[in-house]
């Protein structure tokens, strides 16, 4: 029987992921059955995420099991397929195991077209990434025309996208990053009318409401923490907050300490919401149509961090939470 390299979750981590709670194991390769697809990875997915899924607490998506693999977003060739959708050659993207090669049901497979876009396209600006974005600002965020949006995590896979959305839809959009560089990206590249550095900012309050003199409309959250209390001295009446993501909290040990954000929401009558890119699969293929029509229309841009190598995926794993990737991190097999 064929193998595989497989990485395993070795241990849950306690605080901050490191190399050693992972391990590269070789794994069998069962035989291709009916509706079934053999595959050869080509690109790999990494997210913050994913380090909410080592941990065994409850959740909106099932914990990874320690010693079982660990599954993302994943760009695969076809190399054999006893399915009726599927042929050699097709290109297919799906939540998969990291594994070099494997079989796979092809019932939760997507074929995706690579002369559309690159392939690794398809796991941020046309996947998960683009979604999250498209929905979290457009559905919750209900942004209208001359506003300010406030972006945080701004240079990473989602904020990039989201402030190009607002700058389409006619919004003023200001982005928190962590170097001069990124911030320099923001507004050279990808259009943001200003930036703040939070490394080198010593009041996060007084530089917001300096970057945003007529407040804060629509927060975008990618980070929580001091942060984003920073922002509820700055939100207008009737503002929005978007919850998509806490990278700074996730690995603490205990439980954040914060300021409380309900004095702020009921005196600005302001609303704040959590989602999950799940909360709208029935609405994905209205979304890639739209990013998908902006992108060829040149008014979306992206940018990827991208990896070499199957032994890389850990380490670009880890990465995220330093700072290292500019837009979506990516690995190429």
């Amino acid at each position: 029987m064929k193998t595989t390299q497989t990485i395993l979750l070795k241990n849950r981590p306690t605080g901050e992921p490191t190399l050693d709670d992972f391990e590269f194991t070789e794994t069998n390769i069962p035989e291709i059955k009916d509706g079934e697809v053999l595959v050869s990875t080509q690109y790999v997915s990494v997210d913050p995420y994913l380090r909410g899924r080592m941990s065994d607490a409850p959740s909106y998506i099932e914990p990874f099991e320690v010693g079982k693999p660990i599954a993302s977003g994943v760009i695969a060739k076809v190399i054999e397929s006893k399915s009726d959708n599927l042929k050699a050659g097709d290109y297919v993207s799906g939540m998969m195991p990291w594994k070099e090669s494997q079989v796979v049901s092809a019932q939760g497979l997507t074929k995706v077209d690579p002369d559309q876009a690159p392939l690794s396209a398809y796991l941020g600006i046309l996947g998960m990434t683009g979604l999250t974005a498209y929905f979290g600002l457009t559905d919750i965020g209900q942004p209208k025309e001359g506003e300010t949006l406030l972006v945080s995590g701004a240079a990473g896979a989602v904020g990039t996208v989201v402030g190009q959305i607002g700058k389409i839809l006619g919004l003023r959009v200001v982005g928190i990053a962590g170097t001069d560089e990124k911030v320099e990206m923001l507004t050279s590249e990808f259009g943001f009318d200003a930036g703040i550095n939070y490394n080198t900012t010593d009041n996060m309050v007084k530089a917001i409401h300096q970057a945003c003199p007529d407040g804060v409309d629509v927060y975008f959250d990618n980070v929580g923490g001091e942060i984003s209390d920073a922002v509820l001295f700055n939100i207008n009446k009737f503002s929005r907050t978007i919850n998509c993501g806490a990278i700074s909290v996730y690995n603490d040990t205990e439980a954040p300490k914060g300021i409380s954000p309900q004095p702020f929401l009921v005196k600005n009558s302001a609303s704040m919401q959590g989602f999950i890119i799940f909360d709208y699969v029935d609405r994905h293929p209205e979304g890639i149509r739209q990013l998908a029509e902006w992108l060829q229309q040149d008014k979306l841009k992206y940018t990827e961090t991208i990896r070499e190598g199957f032994d890389n995926i850990p380490q670009a794993f880890l990465d995220l939470f330093k700072g290292k990737n500019k837009g979506k991190m990516v690995v190429k097999v």
